[in-house]
């Protein structure tokens, strides 16, 4: 079995899933007292967050290259970035270590392609929705990706940061995202990406109109697959 480097703490809570999620694949694959086996680097997440504020993405690139490359001296055998939006300084942080990044939306764009999903309503940070670093790498697969107007990029970025992140659970922030979603529907969305590993905490399959991939879980199962190969 490969040793995974978990960069986390992106937030922590999100991390948690990626914990539980590779871990209990592991179990399902191999059985008996089977678990997986990682190694956990988790940031401090206002440090990041004060550089992401200001645009400062090559001084968040320099803290988390430091750390992956923490995880492969340590032995890791590639690493998973646990978090959609720092995947932005993906490419920098590759530059600094000798040993692969597992993508999270590639691990997205896969799911969808298997599903045949041509039109996905995306969901995330502001940076990870109006930015071309995430979007550009499910385009390049050949599915169109839909973003929310202004006024609920501002929502959808709001409780991710206000609420999510500090672990609170809001009905009213659930009827939003429940309303957003309804409405990329209406404009020819056939699935939405959960692309901020946080709103998995808010809203599951149960809650959305559209089929919905969960990129913290979906990264997650390739991550802990990647280890058996």
């Amino acid at each position: 079995m490969k040793t995974i480097g978990l960069l986390g703490g992106m937030s922590w809570e999100s991390t948690v899933t990626y914990y539980q999620i590779i871990n209990e694949t592991i179990k399902a694959r191999l059985g008996g007292l089977h678990s997986a086996k990682i190694y956990l680097h988790s940031v401090d997440f206002a440090e990041i967050e004060k550089h992401q504020s200001k645009g400062e993405w090559d001084k968040s690139a320099v803290i988390l290259s430091k750390a992956a490359k923490s995880l492969e001296q340590a032995g890791a055998d590639y690493i998973v970035i646990c978090t959609n939006t720092m995947h932005k300084v993906a490419p920098d942080i590759e530059k600094e270590i000798n040993i692969p990044i597992v993508h999270i939306a590639d691990a997205t764009a896969e799911e969808l392609q298997k599903d045949g999903i041509k039109r996905v309503a995306l969901l995330g940070t502001k940076y990870t929705m109006t930015q071309d670093f995430y979007k550009q790498r499910i385009q390049a697969r050949g599915i169109e990706v839909m973003i929310p107007d202004a006024e609920d990029v501002d929502i959808v970025n709001q409780v991710i940061y206000d609420e999510l992140c500090l672990g609170k659970i809001s009905s009213d922030s659930r009827k939003e995202f429940v309303r957003i979603i309804a409405g990329l529907q209406d404009e020819g969305a056939e699935g939405v990406i959960l692309g901020c590993t946080e709103i998995g905490l808010l809203i599951g399959k149960e809650d959305s109109s559209l089929p919905v991939y969960d990129t913290a879980q979906i990264h997650a199962r390739v991550a802990a697959l990647k280890s058996l190969e």
